[in-house]
């Protein structure tokens, strides 16, 4: 059971840190120091909405699976 939950933790890690990187965009160093699209609100839509709502859900899957991994392994 126990490799089993460790897998899922593994497969989702990677699977919320591709989701991430593929939201990141104009994260350069330029806009560290000011350069970039200077705060602009935009809303988000289509594709870019559902990338960031599946972040959203699969982070809380990880954090719930990652508190029953502790519980179940102790």
């Amino acid at each position: 059971m126990k490799t089993y939950l460790y897998l899922a933790q593994i497969v989702m890690a990677v699977a919320l840190g591709v989701l991430v990187q593929l939201q990141a965009k104009d994260a350069g160093m330029s806009s560290m120091f000011g350069g970039g699209d200077m705060g602009v609100y935009k809303t988000r839509r289509g594709a870019e909405k559902t990338m960031f709502d599946a972040t959203i859900g699969l982070s809380t899957l990880f954090l719930l699976l990652a508190l029953v991994t502790v519980i179940i392994t102790g």
